[in-house]
C-alpha cells in the first residue's frame, strides 16, 4: 500500500559522537587512527566513514552539471569519445588501420607521428575519414604542430572549419619536462602565440596545445602533484599568451588537458572533478567574457607507471578500473592502452581488448547515461575537496617559486616527485601497497622472453641540460621484474621447501605467506600438507634438493622446532622462519639467521637471498 510516511522518521538519529563511541568500543582499546584512518600518498587522511555534516561548506554541491565551477561536469551529459591511437610509420597502412578501427566502435582517432606530415601525407592518412564528424588527434614531438597543414586540407576539401575538432599534443613545456630542452623564451612563446592565433582563424574548434599532466604521474608523482603541476604548466601558457595580446577567451577553450588515470579507483574519479573545479576558478580570475573559457577539456589515458611485464593480463584488469574512473570522473575522451604495450608492439588482440573495455562500459554498462554519477557520495565528495585543497596549496607553492618553468629549472618539481617515488617504492617493497602478479600473488609458472625490452616505452635518464633534470618515465615494477629475471637467467632455479609442522591453522597460514613471498623472485616452491616430526620434514627437503627450508609453524612452537631443525641441518641448506616470534634471539643463537614476516622488505630480502645463493 502506498504511503507518504517518511520511513527515516521510524529510526532514531545517531550522532557522529555516538558512532565514534560505538567504534572505539568495538576496537577494544586499539588506536582508532592507526586501525581505521588511511593516510594517503597525497598526504591527507581519509576517515572510515562520512556523514551529511562532512559535506557542509562545499559550495559546488548546490550546482548542477554544466554550471560553474563544473565540478559536476562541463555538460549536462556524461558521454565520452572512445579514442584509439595508431603508430604512423606508413601513412597508407595507418589510414587502413584507422578505417578498420572506426568500423569497430572507435569514435576518435589519434595518430602517433614521428615526423612532420606533408600535405600529401595528410591527404593519404585522412582518406575516407569524415573529420568534420569525428575528432582527429596528432601525437608528435612536443615541438611539432600540424595545425596549418590540417587547415590546408580542410580548405581544399571544402569542409566547414568550425566542425573540425580534435587536438594536437604540441606542448613545448613537456619537451622541457622530458628532455630538459626548451627554445629561448621569446622564440618559444612567439611560436605558441602564432599557433593559437592560427587556430582561432583557421580551425576555431580545434585544440592545438595539450597540457601533458599525465607525464608527472607516469614519472612517479601522486595525484595531487599531477594536478598541481599540470595546472601550473597551463598557467604558464595563459600568462605568456595574454601578455602577447591574446584574450583568455582565445586561449583557454583551445587547451586540452591530458591526465593519466591509475588504479586508485575513487581517487582518480575525484581528481578529475577537482581538476575542473580548480581550472574554472583559475580561468575566472582572468575575467573571460564567455563561460566556455572556464570549462576544462579532459582527455584521459590509462597509466603506464603501474603496468607489469609478468602476468600481463592483469594490465587489462587495471585498465578496466582506470577507464571506469575516467568515465565516472567526466573525461571527454579516453584512450585505453593495450595490455602489452609496456614490453612489445601492441597486437590485434590487445588493441581489440583495449577498445572493447570502453565499448562494454558504454554499450552494456551504460556509464555514459548518468550525469555526474559520483554526486552525493559522502566519500567521493570529500575526496574531491581534499584533492582540490592539497593540489591548490602545491600549485600556489610553485607559483610563489616563480612559476612552473622556474620551479622546474630549480629542480623543485623533480625533488618533490623523487620523494614520492621513494615512498611508492618503500610501500611496495614492504607490502603496504600491492602490485598484483608482481609484488604479491605472482604466477609462478610465468616466464618472459629474455629479449624483450622492459623499458620499451621510455628513454633512459637524460642529463641535466641546465634547465633542470628531465623526468624519467618509469614503471614501479621494474626492480621486481629485474629480480625475477635474474632468477630465470641463473643456471638452476632455487628450491624453497616449506617445512610445515605443528598447529594446522598457523602452519597453513605461514606456508601460504612464505610461498607468495619467495614466488616473487621466481623461486621454485615445494609446498606440503604437514609433517609429524622435524626429522621427517627435513628428510623430504633433502630429497627435494632444497636450497632454502622455511619452517612454518606457530610462534609458541618455533623455539622447539627451530632448534631441532638447526641441529639436523648443520648449515647445509638456508634456514628461514616464517614469522617474527618472541623466541627469535634463541633461534638466532641456534644458527637460524633468516626471518620473513609482514614487516619484511620483500625486495631487499629476496635480493639478499639471491646473493647468498650465488645468483
Amino acid at each position: 500500500m502506498a504511503t507518504d510516511q517518511n520511513l527515516f522518521e521510524v529510526f532514531p538519529q545517531v550522532s557522529t559522537a555516538e558512532w565514534m563511541e560505538k567504534i572505539k568500543k568495538d576496537l577494544k582499546g586499539a588506536d582508532f587512527d592507526r586501525k581505521l584512518v588511511w593516510r594517503t600518498l597525497e598526504g591527507f587522511n581519509l576517515m572510515p566513514f562520512y556523514r551529511t555534516e562532512d559535506l557542509r561548506d562545499k559550495d559546488y554541491l548546490n550546482t548542477h552539471p554544466g554550471e560553474f565551477p563544473y565540478t559536476r561536469g562541463t555538460e549536462v551529459k556524461n558521454d565520452w569519445l572512445i579514442r584509439q591511437d595508431i603508430d604512423v610509420d606508413d601513412v597508407k597502412a595507418a589510414n587502413k588501420k584507422a578505417l578498420d578501427m572506426l568500423n569497430k566502435g572507435v569514435t576518435a582517432i589519434g595518430f602517433n607521428v614521428k615526423q612532420k606530415l606533408t600535405p600529401n601525407d595528410i591527404e593519404t592518412l585522412l582518406d575516407g575519414i569524415v573529420i568534420d564528424a569525428l575528432p582527429v588527434y596528432f601525437n608528435t614531438d612536443h615541438n611539432t604542430n600540424h595545425l596549418n597543414v590540417l587547415a590546408e586540407y580542410v580548405t581544399n576539401k571544402g569542409l566547414d572549419k568550425h566542425k573540425i575538432t580534435g587536438a594536437e599534443d604540441f606542448d613545448p613545456l613537456s619537451a622541457l619536462v622530458l628532455n630538459g630542452f626548451i627554445r629561448s623564451g621569446k622564440q618559444t612563446w612567439d611560436v605558441v602565440e602564432k599557433i593559437m592565433s592560427d587556430a582561432k582563424e583557421k580551425l576555431p574548434a580545434y585544440r592545438p596545445i595539450s597540457i601533458h599532466a599525465k607525464n608527472f604521474q607516469n614519472a612517479g608523482s601522486n595525484l595531487t602533484q599531477e594536478l598541481a603541476f599540470g595546472l601550473s604548466m597551463a598557467v604558464e601558457y595563459l600568462d605568456n599568451l595574454t601578455e602577447a595580446g591574446l584574450s583568455i577567451d582565445d586561449i583557454a577553450p583551445r587547451l586540452q588537458f591530458n591526465f593519466a588515470t591509475g588504479s586508485n579507483y575513487f581517487m582518480e574519479i575525484a581528481k578529475l572533478r577537482a581538476a575542473r573545479l580548480l581550472w574554472a576558478k583559475i580561468v575566472n580570475k582572468y575575467k573571460p567574457e564567455h563561460s566556455e573559457a572556464e570549462k576544462m577539456h579532459i582527455h584521459a589515458e590509462t597509466a603506464t607507471w603501474n603496468m607489469t611485464v609478468y602476468d600481463p593480463y592483469v594490465n587489462m584488469l587495471r585498465a578496466t578500473t582506470e577507464t571506469m574512473s575516467a568515465a565516472l570522473g567526466g573525461a571527454k575522451s579516453i584512450n585505453v592502452l593495450p595490455a602489452n604495450i609496456a614490453y612489445e608492439e601492441p597486437t590485434g588482440f590487445s588493441e581489440r581488448m583495449a577498445r572493447n573495455i570502453q565499448l562494454i562500459l558504454q554499450k552494456e554498462a551504460h556509464f555514459n547515461k548518468v550525469q555526474d554519477p559520483a554526486a552525493g557520495s559522502y566519500y567521493i565528495e570529500n575526496l574531491t575537496d581534499n584533492i582540490a585543497e592539497k593540489s591548490w596549496k602545491l600549485f600556489l607553492d610553485i607559483e610563489n617559486s616563480g612559476g612552473f618553468i622556474q620551479a622546474f629549472k630549480d629542480n623543485i618539481i623533480q625533488d618533490i616527485i623523487d620523494d614520492t617515488i621513494a615512498t611508492r617504492k618503500k610501500k611496495l617493497s614492504t607490502r603496504k601497497e600491492v602490485l598484483v602478479g608482481t609484488s604479491q600473488y605472482p604466477n609462478k609458472d610465468d616466464r618472459i622472453d629474455e629479449n624483450i625490452n622492459l623499458n620499451r616505452l621510455f628513454d633512459s635518464q637524460k642529463k641535466d641540460t641546465g634547465n633542470g633534470r628531465p623526468l624519467r618515465l618509469f614503471r614501479i615494477a621494474e626492480e621486481f621484474e629485474a629480480l625475477r629475471i635474474k632468477t630465470e637467467k641463473s643456471k638452476t632455479i632455487p628450491k624453497v621447501f616449506l617445512l610445515t609442522i605443528g598447529k594446522p591453522a598457523m602452519r597453513s597460514a605461514r606456508a601460504q605467506f612464505a610461498s607468495g613471498f619467495f614466488a616473487v623472485a621466481g623461486f621454485d616452491i615445494v609446498n606440503n600438507i604437514g609433517f609429524d616430526t622435524i626429522e621427517e620434514g627435513y628428510k623430504e627437503a633433502e630429497k627435494a634438493g632444497a636450497n632454502i627450508i622455511v619452517l612454518c609453524s606457530s610462534d609458541d612452537e618455533y623455539e622447539q622446532f627451530g632448534k631441532t631443525l638447526a641441529d639436523i641441518n648443520k648449515d647445509k641448506a638456508i634456514l628461514v622462519v616464517a614469522g617474527n616470534p618472541a623466541c627469535k634471539p634463541a633461534l638466532e643463537k641456534a644458527g637460524i639467521k633468516h626471518f620473513i614476516h609482514v614487516k619484511s622488505d620483500v625486495l631487499s630480502t629476496l635480493e639478499d637471498f639471491q646473493t647468498i645463493l650465488g645468483i
